[in-house]
């Protein structure tokens, strides 16, 4: 199929302990229900929604759990690890804060080996259930250094990144064994949160082939980043597509760093699709013309709109968005042969 497939739904923020949230088969038949054709699943909801251990392992169970999708006329777009990611570096004052990601009682080399172990089995599981890419997060040893007040020490973030990769370099080796590419979502809150940070990394790998971007316009806009150049310059390395939208209304009292304030008081926050500045037109025919043909896949996080809503009208906005992209000129029509002789003629070079 020559254009992005979707509409797909990322699962992790409508899980729920009701139905039909609250077992596999609910959860499917519900987004069936809506439009949606793939979902992307959460790694970290096992067993709830995948053994991760049985898909890591058994060929079998891998099969027998797409045939459960199948019934319900959906294929898996990608397993998501972003919370192992996360915890893969944790600096010390966001220890806490992040205790709901891994098992408690954990140093932070426990919880590096944790990660490890948890990310390696995830790639396993994506490798056999025949998906191919793994978006994750980077975690974070330097996102506390972002404003550089206080002074940064020279080679202070040089050393962050090093470690940061030396961490990664395991993952993205067995991923690249395996035929996967690990799509790192850049993030504010991890320490790969732009082009500048993922170029910074990508050099420590040694451009390793097996990394890529799980593209999401929404924090580039709360950064003021150009997200369409973005495509312009990275759609090679993008193997995935959150569709989530976002605005950014300043005003004399806030700007960028949101004053504490929460989510829907934030100059900048999330939207769903449609409700917020991205311009998904460009985003989609620019992904398009880059070579993506990977899912489309609605995250609903919105400030304002319920997920009920959200999930509502998110298989539609994507329908309405995918292009079929086109294997011919328009104007071949009134073309005539082309070959060397008729070309000289044309210049007046007979």
């Amino acid at each position: 199929m020559n254009s992005i497939q979707g509409p797909a739904i990322f699962l992790a923020q409508f899980v729920r302990n009701e139905p039909p949230f609250d077992t596999f088969d609910g959860i499917c038949r519900w987004a069936a229900e809506l439009g949606y054709r793939g979902v992307q699943v959460p790694a970290w909801e096992s067993p709830r929604l995948i053994d991760l251990d049985e898909a890591a392992e058994s060929a079998a169970y891998c099969d027998d759990w797409r045939a459960k999708l199948a019934r319900h006329g959906l294929a898996l777009t990608e397993l998501n690890a972003s919370l192992a990611g996360q915890v893969m570096a944790i600096h010390p004052a966001y220890e806490v804060a992040f205790q709901p990601f891994y098992p408690p009682g954990l140093d932070a080399a426990a919880r590096v080996a944790w990660a490890t172990a948890q990310l390696k089995k995830s790639v396993r599981a994506a490798a056999k259930l025949g998906t191919k890419c793994l978006p994750v997060l980077s975690g974070g040893l330097a996102w506390h250094l972002a404003y550089p007040w206080p002074q940064r020490p020279a080679g202070l973030i040089d050393e962050a990144f090093r470690e940061l990769a030396r961490r990664w370099c395991p993952i993205l080796d067995l991923a690249g064994e395996l035929g996967l590419r690990i799509a790192f979502e850049l993030h504010p809150g991890s320490d790969l949160y732009d082009g500048h940070t993922f170029e910074r990394f990508l050099a420590e790998v040694n451009h390793h082939p097996a990394v890529a971007i799980n593209y999401d316009p929404s924090h580039f806009l709360l950064q003021q980043l150009d997200y369409l150049e973005f495509i312009r310059l990275y759609g090679a390395r993008i193997a995935g597509f959150h569709v989530k939208d976002a605005e950014f209304r300043p005003d004399g009292r806030g700007g960028a760093y949101g004053g504490y304030q929460s989510w829907a008081g934030r100059p900048g926050r999330f939207r769903s699709p449609g409700d917020g500045q991205v311009d998904f037109k460009r985003v989609f025919t620019l992904l398009t013309e880059a070579g993506y043909r990977g899912w489309a896949v609605l995250e609903w996080e919105c400030a304002i709109k319920s997920p009920a809503q959200g999930a509502r009208e998110g298989a539609g906005f994507i329908q309405r968005h995918l292009i079929e992209a086109t294997t011919t000129a328009f104007d071949d029509f009134a073309g005539g042969r082309a070959d060397k002789v008729t070309n000289r003629r044309i210049l007046g070079l007979e």
